[in-house]
C-alpha cells in the first residue's frame, strides 16, 4: 500500500494542472495515514488512482490533438519566430510590443502551442472587448483549420464556446478576473497572454497587479504581456525587468494631413463644421483612389449623424458600415465580409487597437473619444467627449498603410496634436473607487493602498471610495466589509444603486426602484435603427 501511494505521487506531474492540487492533497492524506500506521481504505485509493489515470489520459488526448501551426510569411512577427520561442521557453514573463498589423494577437497563441504550452492547461488570451475576443477566436481557428469551439474557443459575457479539447481560450479581461473567484491560482491555464495591455483599463490593471503576486506562487505559469509601442518599459519594470521584444509593423508609408474644421476647432461639441470636414476628407481621399476608409468618431450619435451625411452626399458604389461595442455580433461581422464596394467604416475607439478592420487604406481621425471620468467632489461619474492622447492618435494613424501606402487625415491642427498628453490616463486614476474597493475586499486582494498597481490611484480618490462605502453601510469604521457590504458586492451595479435596491426590497418599493436603478445604470436603451 505505501509503495502504491508513492507510485501515484510520481504520476501527478502527468495530470492536468487543474487536477494536480486536489489529487496531491488526497495523496498527502493517504501518506499521513501510512505514517500513522492506520489502514488505508482500498476504495479511496482506487478512486484516487482512477482520477489520476483519467487526468493523465486527458493530457495525452490533448497532446495528440494539438494543432500544427503555420505562420503567414507576410506578417512581421513571422521573421522573429525563433527569438520569441526562445524567450517564452527561457523566461516566465516576457513583454512583446508591436505596432498594429505586426500579427502579435493572432500568431502569439500559435507560437505558444509550438513551444509545448496548451497541453497540461489552456492558453488564456485576453482581450479588452467582447467583439475582439470573438473575432480573434474565429480568425485563429480558421488559420489552424479547426472548427471554432474545438481547439480554439472563446468565453465572453452570455456566450461560452469552450470545450474539453480547447487549447487556446479567448476571453475578456473581465471574464478572467471573474474566474479568479472560483480558481484563485488560475490552475486552468499554463499560459496567459494579456493582450492590448497599453489600454490600461481597470480590469487590465487589476490583472497586472494580481498576476505579479501569483507568478511567485505558480512557477509553472507563463505570462506574455503585449502592448502597442506605448511605454513597454513600464510593464517590464513591473515584472522585475522582464525581457522586452519589439516587432515592427508593416512598412507602408502613411502620409499625415491636417485639415481642421473651419469652426468649432477646439470645441468638444462637434457640429455641422465637423460633418462638412469629414465629407471634404472623404472627397479628398476619393480623388487619390477608391480604397476603404476608417473614420474615428466619439460615439454612436456621431456615427449615426455621419452615416446620414454620407448617404445624403450620394457617394458612388460605396457601403457605409457602423462599428461600435454595443452593435449586434451579426452587424459587427459585416466589416469582415468584403462586398465588392468601397467601404467607409464609422467606428468608435473600439477599432483603435483591439480590433483590426481588414483592407483599410485611409483613416480620417476627428481626434475625440468618450472617456469615463469620476469627480470625487461632485460624486458623479461622467462620460465627456475629450481629445485623445498622442499615443491614441498614433494608433489610429497606424490603422492604415497596412495593405498599401495610406493617408491619415486629422481633423485638427498639428499644434493641437503636439499639445495633447503623451498617453491616455489609466482608468484606475479616473474612476469611482467605491466599487473597486468593495470588489477587492470580496476577491481577497487586500487593501487598495497595498495592491501592486502599475500606477496607483490618487489618495483623495481612495479616501472618497472608503467614505462612500461607510455612508451606505458596506464597511465599518475599521475598514472591514460588513454583512450588508457582502450583499451589495453581489449586485453588478454601482454600490450606491445596489444600496437603493436592497432598501427598496425591505420597504416594498422594489418594482419602482428597479426602473430608476436601470435608468441610472445602463446606456441609452434605444436601439438605432
Amino acid at each position: 500500500m505505501p509503495a502504491a501511494v508513492e507510485n501515484l505521487k510520481k504520476q501527478i506531474s502527468q495530470c492536468l494542472l487543474k487536477d494536480r492540487h486536489r489529487l496531491s492533497r488526497q495523496l498527502q492524506n493517504l501518506s499521513r495515514q501510512v505514517q500513522q500506521d492506520r489502514p488505508l481504505d482500498p476504495a479511496v485509493l482506487a478512486d484516487v488512482e482512477q482520477r489520476i489515470h483519467r487526468s493523465a489520459a486527458a493530457v495525452q488526448a490533448r497532446r495528440e490533438s494539438l494543432p500544427v501551426p503555420e505562420y503567414p510569411a507576410e506578417l512581421p512577427i513571422s521573421a522573429r519566430l525563433e527569438e520569441i520561442r526562445e524567450l517564452i521557453a527561457k523566461h516566465q514573463v516576457i513583454v512583446l510590443c508591436g505596432e498594429t498589423g505586426s500579427g502579435k494577437s493572432t500568431q502569439l497563441p500559435k507560437i505558444c502551442l509550438d513551444v509545448g504550452q496548451g497541453i497540461y492547461g489552456r492558453i488564456a488570451h485576453t482581450q479588452p472587448r467582447r467583439i475582439a475576443a470573438r473575432s480573434l477566436a474565429s480568425r485563429i481557428s480558421s488559420e489552424l483549420e479547426r472548427e471554432l469551439g474545438t481547439a480554439v474557443g472563446y468565453k465572453v459575457r452570455f456566450h461560452d464556446r469552450v470545450s474539453e479539447s480547447t487549447h487556446i481560450k479567448l476571453l475578456t479581461d473581465g471574464m478572467l478576473l471573474a474566474e479568479i473567484q472560483q480558481d484563485r491560482f488560475l490552475n486552468e491555464y499554463d499560459t496567459i497572454i494579456l493582450d492590448e495591455a497599453h489600454e490600461r483599463s481597470l480590469n487590465i490593471d487589476f490583472l497586472l497587479g494580481y498576476l505579479k503576486q501569483l507568478l511567485k506562487k505558480r512557477r509553472d505559469l507563463k505570462l506574455i504581456v503585449t502592448s502597442a509601442t506605448i511605454n513597454p518599459q513600464k510593464f517590464s519594470r513591473h515584472f522585475s525587468d522582464a525581457p522586452v521584444i519589439e516587432v515592427s509593423g508593416r512598412t507602408w508609408l502613411v502620409e499625415v494631413r491636417y485639415a481642421p474644421p473651419e469652426e468649432d476647432e477646439d470645441s468638444g461639441e462637434r457640429g455641422d463644421a465637423t460633418q462638412q470636414a469629414i465629407l471634404n476628407a472623404v472627397d479628398e481621399l476619393s480623388k487619390e483612389d477608391r480604397g476603404d476608409i476608417l473614420v474615428f468618431l466619439s460615439g454612436e450619435r456621431e456615427i449615426r449623424e455621419t452615416a446620414e451625411s454620407l448617404h445624403r452626399h450620394r457617394l458612388q458604389v460605396t457601403e457605409v458600415l457602423p462599428l461600435y461595442a454595443r452593435l449586434s455580433p451579426a452587424d459587427q461581422g459585416r466589416i469582415f465580409k468584403p462586398s465588392g464596394q468601397r467601404r467607409i467604416v464609422l467606428a468608435t475607439n473600439v477599432a483603435e487597437t483591439s480590433l483590426t478592420v481588414p483592407g483599410i487604406r485611409h483613416v480620417i481621425d476627428t481626434g475625440f473619444a468618450r472617456i469615463s471620468r469620476y469627480s470625487h467632489r461632485s460624486k458623479i461619474q461622467r462620460l465627456p467627449v475629450e481629445r485623445v492622447s498622442r499615443a491614441s492618435a498614433d494608433q489610429r494613424k497606424g490603422r492604415c498603410g497596412r495593405v498599401a501606402e495610406g493617408i491619415c487625415i486629422r481633423l485638427y491642427t498639428e499644434e493641437d496634436y503636439l499639445s495633447r498628453p503623451e498617453f491616455t490616463q489609466p482608468e484606475i486614476q479616473r474612476t469611482n473607487l467605491a466599487s473597486v474597493i468593495l470588489q477587492m475586499k470580496m476577491l481577497g486582494f487586500g487593501d487598495i493602498e497595498k495592491f501592486p498597481f502599475i500606477d496607483p490611484p490618487d489618495s483623495r480618490q481612495i479616501k472618497d471610495g472608503y467614505r462612500v462605502l461607510e455612508e451606505i453601510g458596506a464597511m465599518d469604521g475599521l475598514g472591514k466589509i460588513t454583512q450588508l457590504g457582502r450583499k451589495l458586492a453581489r449586485l453588478p451595479v454601482d454600490p450606491r444603486i445596489a444600496r437603493m435596491l436592497l432598501e427598496a426590497a425591505h420597504t416594498h418599493a422594489l418594482r419602482e426602484m428597479l426602473v430608476i436603478a436601470a435608468a441610472l445604470s445602463v446606456q441609452d436603451p434605444r436601439d438605432r435603427p
